[in-house]
């Protein structure tokens, strides 16, 4: 994969699948702009990245405040005068596990915020920028809860629902524009959002690994290779796709 200085963004980047997608960029010789809301994790994965020759710097972001990711944007562009790829890849989930009728309606409103409003604000600025530059590549990070039901977890699920929904509409919105957007859809995946669900009781995982035909929960990694590849010449026929990569949950 040739990604040699694309300037790419990766929100959500200060740890999990965000971090590792920005290392492997890094590896690929990008220029990283790894941003997160904790700044510290943020600055740790830039460091790391530069640390092994690459090219990358840390910027705080809320995804939820539109001036915030405003000015990411803003200040990419000023440094290195282009935004080859979006990455969309900040993301929560729910503090509660509950049926809908008892769903908090603090953990819609915070999830929505983020996982879905989130990548709308990015996907419209990336957007504006790359249809002024006349080429871009747009990856939103969704899951398989974005393509199947996912009891006891509706915001999780409406939101990543709607990113994939969002992913197409643009995606037929833009091909004519030289603009690329796509998702990849991770199943069970070591995140912290399943060291959350694994939290819940003592043989959480043992139950979870019975719907992976691969018997294993995914890597961040393998993720990150997938995201990457998207966001290469690798793929250049390829938008408004949804790739799901989760063991054989989805079969």
């Amino acid at each position: 994969m040739n990604l040699k200085n694309k300037v790419v963004v990766i929100t959500g980047a200060g740890s999990g699948i965000g971090a590792a997608t920005a290392k492997l960029f890094g590896k690929h010789k990008a220029d990283v702009i790894v941003s997160d809301i904790n700044m510290e994790n943020a600055e740790k994965v830039s460091t790391d990245i530069k640390n092994e020759g690459g090219k990358a710097f840390a910027f705080e972001t809320d995804v939820t405040k539109f001036e915030q990711v405003e000015n990411l944007l803003k200040t990419v562009v000023e440094k290195h005068k282009k935004l080859d790829v979006m990455v969309n890849n900040a993301g929560i989930g729910g503090k509660h596990q509950a049926k809908t009728a008892d769903h908090s309606h603090e953990d819609w409103h915070n999830v929505i915020a983020v996982n879905q409003t989130g990548v709308f604000y990015c996907m419209q600025l990336a957007l504006q920028q790359m249809l002024k530059q006349g080429h871009g590549n747009i990856v939103n990070v969704a899951s398989l809860a974005g393509l199947k039901a996912s009891g006891n977890n509706l915001s999780y699920s409406a939101s990543k629902y709607a990113v994939v929904g969002m992913t197409k509409s643009a995606a037929l919105e833009y091909g004519r524009k030289n603009i690329r957007i796509n998702a990849v859809c991770p199943g069970f995946t070591h995140s912290a959002l399943l060291e959350q669900l694994l939290a819940v009781s003592p043989d959480m995982g043992d139950k979870l690994k019975r719907f992976i035909p691969m018997g294993r929960f995914g890597e961040a990694e393998e993720i990150a290779e997938a995201i990457c590849w998207l966001a290469s010449d690798n793929s250049k026929f390829i938008t408004g796709q949804t790739l799901t990569l989760d063991g054989g949950t989805s079969l």
